[in-house]
């Protein structure tokens, strides 16, 4: 009989967590209601977050993947986030190995596999923010002002979208900016959640 209610348990532990992840799409990927549905035109893109008083924020995802089911089960769960999100940023998703064609900002008209590898993304998820008032956006890595290259836990995924909304990126390195947080909140007798 315990054996039976452990598993019963563990199965409910399970669907839970499951149910938790928000629903995935036919691609296998975790959709959110306030990812932008985009022609995929990464410099149309760009302009219209600009209008909209935003950043462009590109996240790179693959099926299955266990740390894009954590971003979403995790950090997307948090209103502190996902509110930031939607103030700061135009949020488009890819497929690490999707098919669909994307513009890059040179031009160039590739499959999302393709241009993960032109851009040299190796993990997911990964997250490649563009700021709306860039120098240099003929190509994507002039315009990149930051990347987080896999799973960013809650507190440095949300001082690293304030670090670029800031302009804080064109001043100081990340490890720096975060150095600068720490010390603040010390001072204010706050402890950071980096867990």
């Amino acid at each position: 009989m315990r054996v039976f209610t452990f598993l019963v348990g563990m199965m409910i532990l399970l669907a839970t967590s499951v149910a938790s992840a928000g629903e995935v799409g036919d691609d296998g990927l975790h959709i959110q209601p306030w990812f932008t549905d985009s022609f995929l035109e990464l410099p149309d893109d760009l302009a219209e977050a600009g209008a909209e008083g935003k950043d462009l924020l590109v996240l790179i995802e693959q099926k299955g993947c266990p740390y894009c089911r954590e971003l979403h089960e995790v950090n997307f769960a948090r209103d502190q986030i996902v509110d930031y999100l939607q103030e700061h940023y135009l949020v488009i998703q890819l497929n690490l190995f999707g098919a669909r064609e994307v513009v890059d900002f040179d031009g160039e008209a590739l499959e999302e596999r393709d241009l993960a590898v032109k851009w040299g993304v190796n993990f997911t998820p990964t997250v490649v923010i563009f700021p709306s008032d860039a120098p240099d956006t003929s190509t994507s890595r002039a315009a990149e002002a930051f990347r987080m290259p896999g799973y960013f836990k809650p507190f440095h995924f949300l001082k690293s979208l304030e670090y670029v909304s800031s302009d804080a990126y064109q001043e100081q390195v990340f490890q720096r900016y975060l150095q600068d947080v720490f010390h603040e909140m010390e001072a204010k007798g706050e402890e950071p959640d980096v867990w």
